[in-house]
């Protein structure tokens, strides 16, 4: 006899875009890991092979799409491309520090557009052309930093995130009629390469890393495991919901 498993995500069908690296890559790794038949998406070609060469279960028939969100067209083929799913996650996304003073339009621009209007347009193309299914969950992946976390050079980012946050609650609401539920992860620091930038030291890193209450940073992983169970029927009476991957009293101290 078969265990049922409510977090399994066998027969489910999941796009994740940002998939050629850190937390997009994990996730789709996981999500293909426990049944799911995965659809991978990123800019980068050489990259985004080595996610689709890492997922298991090739049999079901996983695909790897290589288009550019910011792009209107590729992004509306890719949309045409897909039949159905059952489940969405919005990985995709750039980071900038830089103070206030320095922040000018076009560097807004350029950050919202990866992080804010290409996700919320693929979302609103899914959606409108019913490609989600009844029943399916979007997973978007916002960042304490801009819901919580308030530390110098990093608003442009920031903004970007809490507005994605900010538009994960009014889809919620929205699509629930059509039974699809939405939800974000804030993430607090998690050692991906958007944090090795060079904007801030590896001395620096490990430093802060050590005030954590476990000692590390987050893992891609960590994150994962979060945004499998948004995708799966364990958590089917979740909706509208930020869930906040941070670590316990010492980020309450910190201001997190």
């Amino acid at each position: 006899m078969e265990l049922h498993n409510p977090f399994a995500l066998t027969g489910k069908t999941i796009l994740v875009t940002g998939a050629s690296s850190g937390i997009g890559r994990s996730i789709a790794v996981e999500a293909a890991g426990i049944g799911a038949t995965v659809i991978v998406t990123a800019r980068n070609e050489e990259r985004l092979k080595e996610t689709f060469e890492a997922l298991a279960g090739k049999e079901r028939g996983h695909r790897m799409i290589v288009a550019d969100l910011l792009d209107v067209e590729q992004m509306e083929n890719m949309v045409n491309s897909i039949s159905q799913l059952d489940g969405l996650v919005l990985c995709a996304g750039k980071g900038l520090t830089l103070p206030l003073q320095f922040a000018t339009r076009e560097k807004f621009d350029d950050i919202f557009n990866v992080n804010f209007f290409a996700p919320v347009e693929l979302l609103r193309l899914l959606f409108k052309k019913k490609k989600l299914v009844k029943g399916s969950s979007v997973v978007i992946l916002a960042s304490l930093g801009g819901t919580r976390i308030f530390s110098g050079g990093n608003g442009i980012y920031g903004a970007s995130k809490a507005a994605l946050d900010s538009v994960m609650k009014f889809a919620a609401k929205e699509f629930a009629a059509r039974k699809v539920r939405v939800n974000s992860i804030c993430p607090a620091m998690v050692d991906t390469p958007l944090i090795h930038r060079g904007t801030v030291s590896e001395e620096q890193l490990m430093e802060d890393a050590k005030r954590y209450p476990l000692g590390r940073y987050g893992r891609p992983e960590d994150v994962a495991y979060a945004a499998v169970y948004l995708l799966s029927d364990a958590s089917e009476w979740v909706t509208g919901r930020s869930e906040e991957r941070r670590v316990g009293k010492e980020c309450r101290k910190r201001g997190w």
